[in-house]
């Protein structure tokens, strides 16, 4: 955890949580941006954030004074917070949000910062390579699920069981099914409720909105607190931890540190760079109906709008990733991570066209991950590609032989096998050619290493 902490404060990455520090407000101003350099795409994605951060800004602010949506809409009509004073607002709640971030004293053990599992320098996901991240008030109890990257989360859209693009977007007359939330199973969709779920897990931070306000009120930070939420805003338990969350919520979206579309693949699409043969060549697999076809999930171009692409179309999806038997979970053979129908997950939980779906995740970034798949079984990109390539033509590389037959989807109950994935490259059987060999993963992953944020011209 010192690492984290210190990484996100010395060097670089401090100028980059300095800029986080000063104001939502001031990074999505697009001429701000232009000035110090950004390309117009970058611009244009800011662009596109500022109403969400003004948002936030305002229901936060209101939040705080306990006025009523029709209270706080008259106060719009009126006048009554003007854009500088919104935008102060933004500013002292991210400065608050990033201290929060990085203060392990909201957790029960008094170890656990958010950092802790979402490194600056591993794109806001884990430093480390375990599965699952320990936590708990003893730091030794674990989930089921692996740490997320917080980045580029700012497009992922409401969960939907039905979704539809934007005209702007894509095609809106095609449904492409359940789809959106922050979280594994889609289960909420703001990020101060997904920012409760770790604060309040008894096998992550362990806390409690008590403790959380004893620990803020006890914090440095905690004058700038009052400043920015009211003075009476320690009174209740329930305000602070409120408050707590739309703070991080609003570090969250700092465009700079959370969704800067600086890797090397946006300066090539912005006609800045050019990629290695190796690199256009593991594009070409990636985007290959007929080979990878990953970019039927993790969307590589830009959208009609001129949007930088998000390397995910945010949809659930059961592609069968093997029972990961390093989880103290899974020592009961009775116990299943079923995604979105359960057991995190409960509104929907009965429907079997929902059990064993997972959000797809981002590709931005991937290649600081040091874990993949919901349950963290793969450490490598290649074990993940050759999963992908080789699940149906090679099943018993990945899962249990049981008496010479194997035992595929070993961690999806038989009843919900008409949920898998079946489009290339899952639409093999044993015996055929699998959709990629060594060299072509090989190149693949160096593509991949192309979405890595922080790219410069000649590294």
């Amino acid at each position: 955890m010192s690492a984290s902490l210190a990484g996100c404060n010395s060097g670089a990455p401090a100028a980059a949580a300095q800029a986080g520090a000063s104001g939502v407000g001031a990074l999505v101003e697009r001429g701000a941006l232009v000035e110090r350099g950004a390309s117009a795409v970058q611009a244009a994605a800011l662009d596109a954030a500022r109403p969400v951060a003004l948002k936030v800004a305002h229901e936060t602010l209101h939040d705080a004074a306990h006025e009523t949506p029709r209270e706080a809409a008259h106060d719009a009509v009126q006048g009554g917070q003007t854009r500088a004073q919104v935008y102060e607002a933004v500013r002292r709640m991210t400065a608050l949000g990033k201290q929060l971030f990085f203060d392990p004293s909201l957790s029960g053990s008094g170890k656990l910062a958010c950092a802790s599992c979402h490194s600056p320098e591993h794109a806001f996901s884990p430093a480390n390579a375990l599965s699952v991240q320990l936590g708990g008030s003893d730091m030794h109890r674990t989930g089921m699920r692996a740490a997320p990257t917080l980045k580029y989360l700012q497009s992922v859209p409401a969960f939907a069981e039905h979704y539809h693009e934007s005209d702007d977007e894509g095609d809106e007359s095609v449904d492409a099914g359940p789809t959106g939330g922050l979280t594994w199973d889609g289960r909420v969709d703001r990020g101060s409720d997904q920012a409760r779920i770790p604060l309040l897990s008894s096998f992550e931070m362990g806390s409690s909105p008590a403790r959380v306000t004893a620990a803020v009120k006890a914090a440095p930070y905690a004058a700038d607190f009052r400043a920015a939420f009211g003075e009476h805003i320690f009174d209740s338990d329930d305000a602070t931890f409120k408050a707590v969350l739309q703070a991080l919520e609003t570090f969250e979206q700092t465009p700079e540190l959370f969704y800067p579309y600086s890797s090397k693949y946006d300066a090539y699409l912005a006609g800045k760079t050019q990629l290695t043969k190796a690199e256009l060549h593991g594009l070409e697999l990636f985007n290959d109906e007929k080979k990878g076809n990953c970019a039927s999930c993790h969307i590589s171009q830009r959208t009609l709008d001129g949007a930088p692409p998000q390397f995910s179309d945010f949809g659930l999806i059961a592609i069968g990733v093997p029972r990961n038997r390093a989880l103290p979970v899974n020592r009961d053979p009775r116990f299943h991570d079923l995604g979105a129908c359960g057991p995190e997950r409960t509104d929907l939980a009965g429907r079997a066209e929902f059990c064993g779906i997972f959000r797809t995740p981002t590709l931005r970034n991937v290649a600081l991950k040091k874990s993949f798949f919901h349950n963290g079984i793969y450490h490598s990109l290649e074990q993940v590609l050759h999963f992908y390539a080789e699940r149906d033509t090679n099943p018993e590389k990945f899962y249990p032989v049981v008496k010479g037959k194997v035992q595929k989807f070993d961690d999806l109950p038989q009843r919900y096998w008409a949920n898998l994935n079946t489009e290339p490259p899952f639409d093999r059987k044993p015996g055929d050619k699998p959709a990629l060999n060594d060299a072509e993963i090989k190149d693949v992953v160096a593509f991949l290493n192309t979405l890595t944020d922080g790219y410069k011209a000649g590294n």
